[in-house]
Formats: structure tokens, C-alpha cells, sequence
């Protein structure tokens, strides 16, 4: 069998005039010969009412039961799309994660696929029929309800690709493709025909919202070659593929940034072997992610200034966790909320002199100063005042010419 996934964000299905759209781009696949199976996410904006609807009820919702509610966004679409899909005289059916089902591991509301059941959405395709399924979600060992991080039906579509063998996956969203940076921000912003996996996971992890890092992590391992482009356009928009894919004459591919982080530094603190597991044991056990780290060093006192970054939303809980740390000893914390995250990405830079010359130099110019640095080997990120943060972009889209980037 010819079978394609195509996903439709929520944005895609976000009232009953999208999805008549949606379901005429699904049966234009099946005039195409192909077997489709389609996954879907909750109408946009139904699952933050869902969860407003939880807060509301009880400030300590159980997790398993949020999830429970949570899901019930993609079981609405999922039956209307096939609802349609009857109208026009096609046999379709939704299917939800635990009838399948779809099998997960770990937390309540961050639970990971490990294997999709094949044979009845098998036997159903072979039928002639098209299954809408249920993303962002699936059950565990104890049959209940668990769904994926936000934006899991990313994740959802893809693994479909990989049990299923599809021979593409393709993400309908409401942007005409990725581009160099969020065109929101910076009107010159250019769509990107083709990207690396790897270019694009640094870009979802930094920041950029097209797609889930999760889901294009697990796209790379498995080798699932991924379409991105628009529900309301017909123009191509972006491939992720492999790196020996990508032909392009820029060194650097994009540029991400995030508005939601916050600065925290511990001054004084001992300077000892284990100090800095101490400091982030309480976090990690907290599931608070940590991300640019710089630590100062004083020779004569034996004294450190530990610096780190967390979410603006787990900027108290971080706080709380560090004073009442008693395994550590320090002279002072101070916080800063007015920063952001600015990061320039490309697989060329590893080979390329020169790049985070041309990058602290163009900030520089423009007196833009830089508070930590982040580096790997295809991005380099720096934490600057948050007042800066669309001037720096659009410097470094000028300095890196992706203004003319296709």
C-alpha cells in the first residue's frame, strides 16, 4: 500500500469551514491513489479551555484526570472531519489513541509513544476506508488516558509514518512553510524550501513554534522526510530532510529567539567539587530544564558566581528551590526577567572562521550587550535585555543574508 500521514494543526481545523477545507485536501490524496491516514489536534484554542476549566475546578487537578480532559479536544475534530469526509461520500472514522491503540510511557501529560497497533488501522485502510486519529495523546500499561507534551500531535503523525512505513508525512499548520525567522517579528523573513533535521531541531528547541522538538527528533532517527506547509495556500512550502539533501550557499539558516526566559545568579557561592550538582539536583527532581550556564571563578576566595537560565513560568518555583536549599551556601541571588534568547543556526558554521566574530560584532555595533553565551557546533545563542531583542534579530538577519535566503 501507498500510505501518506497528513496532520492538520489545530489552527487547520479551528472552525467548521476549515475543516469542509481540510476534508477536500484529504480526498485530493485519495484521488492521488494514495492511502491516507490523517491525525488531527483539537480545534485551536479548546485545549487551553479545557485546561483553564481544570484550574478552575481544583488548584491540584490529578495529572491522569487533566489528561482525560485534555484529550477530548482531538476526539471533537477527529468526528467532525470524518463526519465530513461521509458527506462526501467517503467511508472514514475516527480512532482514538486507546482504540488503536497507541502505547505511551512515562509522566502524565508528557508521556512518549513506544509502538502504534497496526492491524485494525491496517485491515481498515485495505478496506478503503480513511481513519482520522487522535494525536496528542494514547494509554498506558494501566489502560488510562495519557497525553503527549503540547504539540504532541507532531509527534503523533510521525510515529503514524514510521509503524505504518508512509512514504511521507506532511504537517498542514497555518504558515506557508519554516522561514529564516518568525515573519511575525521581522517582515523580511524568507521561507526556507528545504532544511536538515538537525537545523530545524535546534530551531523548535530555541524557540521557533512551526513544529515540537520532540517530533522532529524522532523524525530524524527514524529518517521520516517531512513536509511543512500551508492548510489555506497550494504554494510548496518546507522540507526537513537529511543534511546530504540540503544545496545551500548559506552558512547560517536561521535565526530563533524566545521572549519567556529569566536570569538567576548565585554569588558567593563555595567553590568545591559537587557544588554545582548540589545546586541543580533540587531543579532536575522538580523537572525545571535548565538551559545557558556560565560560571565566574575567583582564584583568591575560592568563591563562584553561578549564572543559569530557566522558563519565566519556573522562575518562582527555581527561586523557592534554591533558598531553601540548606547543601548550599551563598552571599546573594539576583534575578532578571527582562531577557531573551537570540540564536543563530546553521550545519555550515562548524566549518565556516569566523561566524561568532561576525555575530558579537554586529551586536556590538549597535551597543547590544551580551549576558551569556551558548554555544554547539551548528548554533550559537546569547542572552541579552529583552528591549533589544527585534533590533538584534533583524541585525543578524542582515549580517547572515537571509534576506535573500531560499
Amino acid at each position: 500500500m501507498k500510505i501518506i500521514v497528513l496532520k492538520f494543526g489545530g489552527t487547520s481545523v479551528g472552525n467548521l469551514k476549515k475543516i469542509a477545507k481540510v476534508a477536500k485536501i484529504i480526498t485530493s490524496y485519495i484521488n492521488k491513489k494514495y492511502k491516507v491516514i490523517v491525525v488531527s489536534s483539537a480545534m485551536s484554542g479548546v485545549t487551553n479551555e479545557l485546561l483553564l476549566k481544570t484550574k478552575k475546578i481544583s488548584k491540584n487537578f490529578p495529572d491522569e484526570e487533566k489528561d482525560v480532559i485534555l484529550s477530548t479536544g482531538e476526539q471533537i475534530s477527529c468526528a467532525l472531519i470524518a463526519g465530513k469526509l461521509n458527506e462526501l461520500g467517503f467511508k472514514s472514522r475516527s480512532w482514538l489513541g486507546w482504540q488503536l491503540p497507541i502505547l505511551t510511557k512515562g509522566n502524565y501529560s508528557s508521556s512518549r509513544i513506544v509502538k502504534i497497533k497496526k492491524n485494525k488501522l491496517i485491515n481498515y485502510l485495505k478496506s478503503g476506508g480513511i481513519p482520522i486519529v487522535a494525536g496528542f495523546q494514547g494509554v498506558n500499561s494501566d489502560f488510562r488516558i495519557t497525553t503527549l507534551e503540547r504539540g504532541g500531535s507532531d509527534t503523533s503523525a510521525i510515529l503514524c509514518a514510521k509503524f505504518f512505513n508512509a512514504e511521507k508525512c506532511i504537517i498542514y499548520t497555518d504558515v506557508k512553510g519554516i522561514y529564516t525567522t518568525d515573519p511575525n517579528l521581522i517582515k523580511s523573513a524568507k521561507k526556507i524550501n528545504k532544511i536538515s533535521y538537525e537545523e530545524m531541531l535546534e530551531m523548535a528547541s530555541l524557540g521557533a513554534k512551526v513544529m515540537q522538538p520532540v517530533s522532529i527528533q524522532e523524525a530524524r532517527l527514524n529518517r521520516i522526510e517531512i513536509d511543512v506547509r500551508s492548510t489555506f495556500s497550494k504554494k510548496i512550502g518546507t522540507t526537513i530532510t537529511r543534511k546530504k539533501n540540503i544545496f545551500s550557499k548559506n552558512t547560517i539558516r536561521g535565526i530563533s529567539f524566545t521572549k519567556n526566559d529569566s536570569k538567576l545568579t548565585l554569588i558567593g557561592v563555595k567553590d568545591k567539587p559537587g557544588v554545582a550538582a548540589s545546586i541543580f539536583k533540587p531543579l532536575y527532581e522538580n523537572s525545571i530544564n535548565v538551559d545557558m550556564v556560565i560560571q565566574n571563578i575567583s582564584a583568591e576566595s575560592r568563591e563562584t558566581d553561578l549564572t543559569f537560565t530557566v522558563k519565566l513560568e519556573d522562575l518562582i518555583k527555581t527561586r523557592r528551590l534554591l533558598e531553601n536549599n540548606k547543601s548550599i551556601k551563598f552571599k546573594k541571588l539576583v534575578v532578571n526577567e527582562n531577557v531573551s534568547k537570540v540564536s543563530i543556526v546553521g550545519v555550515g558554521m562548524i566549518t565556516t572562521p569566523g561566524i561568532t566574530y561576525r555575530m558579537f560584532k554586529a551586536l556590538a555595533k549597535e551597543k547590544i550587550n551580551i549576558e551569556v553565551i551558548s554555544t554547539s557546533e551548528i548554533k550559537i545563542s546569547v542572552l541579552i535585555n529583552k528591549k533589544n531583542l527585534k533590533k538584534s534579530v533583524e541585525i543578524l538577519h542582515q549580517e547572515f543574508k537571509l534576506n535573500n535566503n531560499l
